[in-house]
């Protein structure tokens, strides 16, 4: 059986935006494309996916399906059971994540690499968003099973440069995943102004530019207070994550959705009547 593309998001820094920037592709490709996306919250951690779309304690999610993951007995058909649908977000499964952080390194190597081969048989893509703590077998059996590598950081020097060195440059080899085989994404921040921009980074890591995200404080106000899904899709999110999202789709192989085009004649016809169209 061909398992399913798998895109690993990982951060250099802790609570820089890298759920944000993945659950925002997760909604994007799903939305450019005929796929069905599963994305799995594995930032061990420090889960958040389940705060910012307003489910604060998820009736199932990763902690729900530990016995089976365990017993090696789940099956493609009950981990979709366990993903919740994304109202208003067709074809996005969301898999909840540990809410308890101390049961982190309970989750073995083998573990994570059987809920991630189940996944890639449940789903057209998976999505697995880690964080940035390397300590856990998710994060490492996630990034050396990836089919694409997205490292998010920001224009900080101590993010790019300090802890990019630290766990891309030096950690990540050491598991047999060369610290060049990562696709950047970069988080704007709201607030600051200046530091370095992004061709600074590209030069100091070396990496592709994927695409990059501007936090904003309209946003950061959606996610505190749940609604991140629903302002993906208003005006002012519905560009996010849109031009990286192509860029994977393109290297999943998966068709993209047809664009309907609108033709002159209509446009005239709508115009001639105002705007309504019957």
């Amino acid at each position: 059986m061909t398992l399913a593309p798998l895109l690993t998001f990982v951060g250099t820094t802790p609570n820089i935006g890298t759920t944000v920037a993945a659950f925002a592709a997760a909604c994007r490709m799903a939305e450019q494309s005929e796929a069905e996306i599963g994305y799995l919250c594995l930032n061990l951690k420090s889960a958040k996916i389940q705060r910012y779309i307003g489910i604060d304690r998820p009736e199932t999610g990763l902690d729900s399906i530990r016995p089976e993951l365990r017993d090696r007995s789940l099956g493609a058909d009950q981990l979709r059971r366990a993903a919740y649908r994304v109202e208003g977000i067709d074809g996005v499964c969301v898999l909840f994540g540990n809410l308890e952080r101390d049961q982190a390194e309970f989750y073995t190597a083998d573990d994570v690499d059987f809920l991630l081969e189940t996944a890639r048989q449940a789903f057209d893509i998976v999505i697995a968003d880690v964080g940035a703590y390397w300590d856990n077998a998710a994060t490492v059996c996630a990034i050396r099973a990836a089919t694409t590598r997205v490292l998010v950081t920001t224009g900080a020097l101590s993010h790019f440069q300090e802890d990019w060195n630290r766990w891309i440059g030096q950690v990540s080899p050491l598991f047999g995943v060369s610290s060049v085989d990562y696709e950047l994404v970069v988080i704007h921040s709201p607030w600051r102004n200046g530091g370095f921009n992004v061709k600074n980074i590209q030069k100091e890591t070396g990496l592709p530019l994927a695409g990059e995200l501007q936090l904003s404080e309209p946003l950061l106000l959606q996610l505190d207070s749940g609604q991140y899904q629903h302002w993906l899709k208003r005006a002012e999110g519905r560009a996010t994550m849109r031009q990286p999202a192509e860029r994977w789709i393109r290297q999943t192989g998966m068709r993209s959705r047809p664009v309907m085009q609108v033709q002159p004649w209509y446009r005239k016809l709508l115009a001639h009547r105002n705007g309504v169209g019957s």
